[in-house]
């Protein structure tokens, strides 16, 4: 089994988070964050990876260090699960359509964090949670990961749907790149290692 359990503790938030990259997409997340928590649910059941995180911050500040440090644990979680990334797909994408709005994420376990985002409703908000922290989760989660990630809005009028498109294509794009595959003998890369 592949899992992992991540804790950060600093003035600003107290997380843990724990994570089965072979599970079934059984999630109990709590955050603190309402919006957040649903858009994290969607990771966990289309990436069928079992998820609990519960997350406290200083939410009366703003959203800012809960999201960014959710993220850091999600990256150090995947990467610890995947161990050597022994057998893996390595790659994966997936397009994702939440009625008018349009998303996709590509990635790649690379070793190599980086982030490539693009969302026209940014500086839009969903309810209380504006969009512009979705690349701040992105950025915490490609960073501890060693994630190589791209993520673009094709279309969207409405925020909600854009962030939800988003967040189920990462967890199928996560799901597909996890992957054991067969065929794969050692580690996917020319060089021997992903780092």
């Amino acid at each position: 089994m592949r899992s992992a359990e991540v804790t950060r503790k600093t003035q600003e938030t107290d997380i843990r988070i724990v994570l089965n990259l072979d599970g079934s997409g059984k999630g109990s997340i709590a955050t603190g964050i309402g919006f957040f928590d649903h858009m994290l649910s969607h990771v966990s059941k289309h990436g069928l990876f079992d998820l609990d995180i519960s997350a406290q911050g200083d939410v009366h500040v703003d959203y800012h260090h809960t999201v960014e440090d959710v993220g850091l644990c999600a990256g150090e979680a995947i990467r610890r699960a995947l161990a050597d990334k022994h057998g893996i797909r390595r790659y994966g994408f997936a397009m994702v359509p939440m009625d008018e709005a349009l998303a996709s994420v590509t990635v790649d376990l690379s070793g190599r964090p980086f982030l490539v985002y693009s969302n026209p409703l940014e500086g839009r908000s969903a309810g209380d949670f504006a969009l512009d922290l979705v690349p701040v989760f992105l950025h915490g989660l490609a960073d501890r990961g060693g994630v190589t990630l791209h993520v673009s809005v094709h279309t969207a009028e409405n925020p909600h749907h854009a962030a939800e498109a988003i967040f189920k294509a990462l967890g199928r794009a996560l799901r597909q790149a996890v992957e054991r595959d067969s065929r794969v003998r050692g580690i996917p890369s020319t060089k021997g290692i992903l780092e």
